[in-house]
């Protein structure tokens, strides 16, 4: 498992847009005025974790279709799900994030 794949990176891709969304979403709410441009900050977080659902579905699927060697697609499914699991999170604090919006609304 030297080499990474093309998924890994998507996955982390995605990962790291999420997070950067989540520090500008949460930035944003020190001013309540901004709410619109907060809710879409969210969307786009949402959207990426739909993304990253989408390439770990194909990731797995590849894995199962190509890989021969059993050790190695238990390896890369957990690892692709790892990061799929991180994407959930960051979609965990949008989703709260909209919810201190909708009470201050």
């Amino acid at each position: 498992m030297t080499v990474m794949t093309t998924e890994v990176k998507d996955l982390a891709d995605v990962l790291v847009r999420s997070a950067i969304g989540v520090e500008d979403a949460c930035k944003m709410l020190r001013n309540m005025k901004d709410a619109p441009r907060i809710l879409h900050q969210c969307i786009e977080i949402h959207r990426l974790e739909n993304e990253a659902d989408a390439i770990l579905r194909r990731a797995v699927a590849r894995l199962f279709k190509e890989e021969k060697d059993a050790i190695n697609v238990i390896k890369w499914k957990e690892i692709y799900e790892n990061l799929e699991n991180a994407s959930d999170r960051c979609e965990d604090v949008a989703n709260i994030i909209e919810g201190v919006i909708l009470e201050h609304a």
